[in-house]
Formats: C-alpha cells, sequence, structure tokens
C-alpha cells in the first residue's frame, strides 16, 4: 500500500479508499460489516460515504450507508483509526426526498445535512466533508455542453462566500475537520480557492470527480489545478460502473451487477464506449493482466490521484480490487493505453 498527502494538511491518505454506496441496496448489514472488516485488514483506513446513499437514491433506503458504518463503528470502536469522508447532496440531482429536493449549501442546510450525518454515522466529526455536486447549473453527472442564458437565468445559487463561511464554523465547531468538493469543474475549483485565501478561510484539499480509462476529462484543467495548487484527485468510478472489469464484454449482463439490476447507469454502455473497452480489454491480455488491472493500475500511476474510491458488492471483488494496485505498468502498456486514447478519447465524460 501507498500513501499520498492529501493538500498541505500534514495528513497521509492510503492510494485506496473504500467505496460504500453500495450499502443498503446491494450489501446487507452484515455483508457491509465483512467489507469495512476486510479493508481496515487491508490498510484501507480511508472510508467514503454520503447522505444520498446508496445508489440509487430513494426516499425508502436514504441514509442507510452511514447508519451501516455508524453501527459498525458502535460495535468495533476504533474511530481515531479511520479516515471517514462523507457528503451535503446538492438540489435536485439526488431526487427530491432530501429536504425537498431543494438542499442548499447555505448555513442552514449545511447544519442540517452535518447534523444526519453524525447521529446516522454515530460519530462527532466528519474528517472530509464535501459538497457532492455544484449547486449551481454546471457540467457534472455526464452532462455536456454549458447550456443557454434561459437556462441559468432563474436558478438561485448560494454566495459561494457564504457556503465557504458555513464550512468554517462547522470546523471551528470541531464537527469536520477539512473540507471537499466532488463533481467540480476548474472555475468553481479556483474560484473556491481564490475565496478562500481572500477571506483566510479553510480551503478545500480534494476534488472527488469521475476518473476512468473511458472518462479522462479530469485531465482537462482540473489535472493542472493539482499540479500547481496542490488539490488532489478522490477518483471515483474508476471501473466505470464495472464495465472496465470486462465482465459486460461482447453483451453479457451478469445476474446480480449493478448495470444489469438498473437501466439508470447508463452513462458506459454507449457504442464509442464498448469499443474502447474492448481494446483496453485486449491490450490487458496481451500483457498478461486483467482488465481490472489494467484500470486501476493506470489511476494510480497518475501524479494528480490522491486516492482511487473502489467499490465492491462483494468480498472476492473487493480483494481483486486491492491487489490490482500491486500492478505497477510499464511504458510500453501506458503507450498503448494512448494509442487507444487517441482514436477514442473520452467516450463516457
Amino acid at each position: 500500500m501507498q500513501f499520498n498527502p492529501l493538500a498541505d494538511t500534514g495528513i497521509l491518505l492510503p492510494e485506496i479508499c473504500l467505496g460504500t454506496m453500495t450499502f443498503g441496496e446491494q450489501n446487507t448489514q452484515d455483508e457491509a460489516f465483512a467489507q469495512l472488516d476486510y479493508a481496515l485488514e487491508r490498510g484501507l483506513y480511508f472510508w467514503d460515504t454520503a447522505e444520498m446513499y446508496p445508489v440509487p437514491p430513494k426516499p425508502g433506503t436514504q441514509g442507510a450507508t452511514e447508519v451501516m458504518i455508524g453501527n459498525w463503528l458502535k460495535a468495533r470502536g476504533g474511530r481515531d483509526k479511520l479516515f471517514l469522508a462523507s457528503k451535503i447532496a446538492g438540489p435536485a440531482q439526488g431526487g427530491s426526498h432530501i429536504r425537498d429536493g431543494q438542499t442548499r449549501y447555505n448555513a442552514t442546510d449545511i447544519r442540517t445535512a452535518l447534523d444526519g450525518n453524525l447521529k446516522r454515522l454515530q460519530t462527532d466529526y466528519i474528517d472530509l466533508y464535501q459538497l457532492h455536486w455544484p449547486q449551481r447549473p454546471t457540467n457534472f453527472f455526464g452532462k455536456l455542453g454549458y447550456g443557454n442564458a434561459e437556462a441559468h437565468a432563474q436558478q438561485y445559487v448560494t454566495d459561494l462566500e457564504e457556503t465557504l463561511t458555513a464550512l468554517q464554523q462547522e470546523i471551528q465547531n470541531g464537527r469536520i475537520r477539512y473540507i471537499g468538493l466532488s463533481n467540480e469543474t476548474p472555475w468553481g475549483t479556483m474560484k473556491f480557492l481564490h475565496l478562500a485565501e481572500k477571506l483566510g478561510l479553510s480551503k478545500f484539499v480534494s476534488v472527488q470527480n469521475p476518473y476512468n480509462l473511458l472518462n479522462r476529462t479530469y485531465e482537462i484543467g482540473m489535472s493542472e489545478i493539482a499540479k500547481y495548487e496542490g488539490v488532489g484527485l478522490l477518483a471515483y468510478s474508476p471501473l466505470a460502473f464495472g464495465y472496465l472489469t470486462g465482465k459486460f464484454r461482447h453483451g453479457a449482463r451478469p445476474t446480480n451487477a449493478r448495470v444489469t439490476l438498473y437501466s439508470r447507469f447508463s452513462r458506459y454502455s454507449n457504442p464509442e464506449s464498448e469499443w474502447a473497452t474492448e481494446q483496453y480489454a485486449q491490450l490487458a491480455e496481451q500483457h498478461g493482466l486483467s482488465l481490472t488491472q489494467l484500470a486501476l493500475a493506470f489511476i494510480k500511476q497518475q501524479f494528480f490521484v490522491t486516492s482511487t474510491i473502489i467499490g465492491a458488492t462483494s468480498l472476492e471483488q473487493l480483494k481483486e480490487n486491492i491487489d490490482a494496485f500491486e500492478v505497477n505498468l510499464s511504458d510500453d502498456i501506458l503507450q498503448g493505453i494512448e494509442a487507444i486514447h487517441r482514436q477514442q478519447p473520452n467516450p463516457a465524460p
């Protein structure tokens, strides 16, 4: 296991973070406990969750993921040995059941959301608290194009200074230690960093965005921010909903796979993505690797990645994913990846 610095905080995080969004939907509490136990045994003390989880989000299960983690903490103890991350949901995108779909990044909603996070997690602080997606209308969750003026004209957006000030208050209250962004753009990231410096407030120390062989858009703009501002990537969807494990090759649909169960997960199923996935699979086979190993090893070797968030629905999958980080890709393999990327860049942004 390698460890990377979290911005300039002095904190070292493992190169792998355990993602938990299947807990409460595809995974029972017993299965969640088994994953949490195993992750800790392997040195994964960095766990990520959210008030919206599990996914797909719905009223009947909202918050169940945090509840299961909280139950684990109550049963096992050892809170001080963990680095626990969670998130406040933004408006509408996660479903109208969270604060009637009008959740904002203002002081009231941040306080209310955090009250819920802490209660469910059965802890009095969260190490990394993240804005799950921008409140303003912009490019995230696969949205292409910026739209027109009419689409933005009536959108209420909390002043960014108010958001930073509210988060600073929670840091001062000891309820959160550090703050992070998620699904954010270069403009949003730099604006927040500039305001924090100008106002003398805590800055965001990470950005949790999608990053994988089928979606390398983070490299355009955001990677430069990581280089010069020290705000690294927490890469989510590293296996592209499982497509980059190879289990969906040639039209296969395993019974219990997320893509099979839920039609909403279609981001990586377009013809361009399927073509690219097949090319990467063949490249991996040529070099005696699994597609999973190729996909995860590629991410860990990027300078701007602080940690890669992996999720699994079984211990076997979790073990395979963790073991993949022992692989280091040669220059020859990396050149092969770039050759495919040039032919079909970012087919699933």
